[in-house]
């Protein structure tokens, strides 16, 4: 099965940060995968990449075969019409109905007439449960009803590549089980690849085919969820188990409490 994204050596870092090093990760096509990690850990800069908002320091980010930061501003907005992208939040045009947003990619991108903008719109709607909120603004709605929207709108153009930024951030458990079943039916109904960063483990692995997880800028393990469930890694087994305590400590890194407070005997 052939990879839609392929990242190599990567690395990407801001002045003499480093956020991303030596980074290798497939993206098949038709598959759900998860990129998991602690917040800093580099997910969405990934994804940033990937749509070519950012460029590489090195290494390369290829997406259907092309090499995205070495792509002509046009080559670049054609590559971007084949994916979709439901950010963290949503991101609804505030001021727009659900229909209205989920019509904005097709007027900006297509020249179908209006007629058959109307049934799509419709469609996509209905695919996400909300055809009957059409004429709803998004302050009309609740939380898990915008991400549906904002998600209708992801798949507007049927896109071959569609990333996730955090689709589950703030919603309830009826919410996040309804946007984590839509995210596979509609990667399955489409034919696409999704791509998941998440932090919630439940919902995630429900879904996804594989998973790669994240610390510090590189990829500490990766596999399928079941794998990942019984994995001993320190790391994820800390992430994945809720631990308190582990790789990732409870108290920043510093002097200790008793030097602070002058306690702590010089030897």
């Amino acid at each position: 099965m052939s990879n839609i994204v392929e990242i190599r050596d990567l690395q990407f870092g801001y002045g003499e940060r480093s956020i991303l090093s030596a980074l290798d990760m497939d993206f098949p096509r038709g598959k759900v995968i998860a990129v998991m990690g602690g917040s800093g850990s580099g997910k969405t800069t990934i994804l940033r990449l990937i749509g070519g908002q950012l460029s590489p320091q090195a290494g390369t980010v290829s997406v259907d075969g092309q090499v995205v930061h070495k792509l002509d501003t046009a080559a670049l907005y054609a590559l971007r019409r084949k994916m979709g992208m439901l950010f963290q939040g949503g991101a609804l045009f505030t001021d727009l109905t659900a229909f209205e947003n989920v019509a904005f990619p097709l007027r900006e991108h297509t020249d179908l007439p209006p007629e058959l903008i109307h049934n799509l719109v419709l469609l996509k709607l209905n695919a996400v449960g909300l055809r009957n909120a059409a004429q709803l603004k998004p302050s009309e709605i609740s939380g898990g009803m915008a991400r549906r929207v904002a998600l209708a709108r992801a798949v507007a153009l049927d896109p071959s590549l569609i990333m996730y930024d955090e689709p589950f951030a703030g919603l309830d458990p009826i919410s996040m089980g309804v946007t984590a079943n839509l995210i596979r039916q509609l990667n399955d109904a489409l034919g696409s690849t999704s791509i998941l960063v998440s932090h919630d483990i439940h919902e995630s692995f429900a879904i996804a085919d594989y998973v790669y997880f994240l610390s510090q800028g590189q990829i500490v393990a990766q596999g399928t969820p079941a794998e990942m469930l019984e994995s001993t890694h320190p790391y994820v087994k800390q992430f994945v188990h809720a631990e308190s305590d582990g790789p990732v400590p409870f108290h920043y890194p510093g002097k200790s409490l008793a030097a602070d407070l002058g306690l702590e005997v010089s030897r």
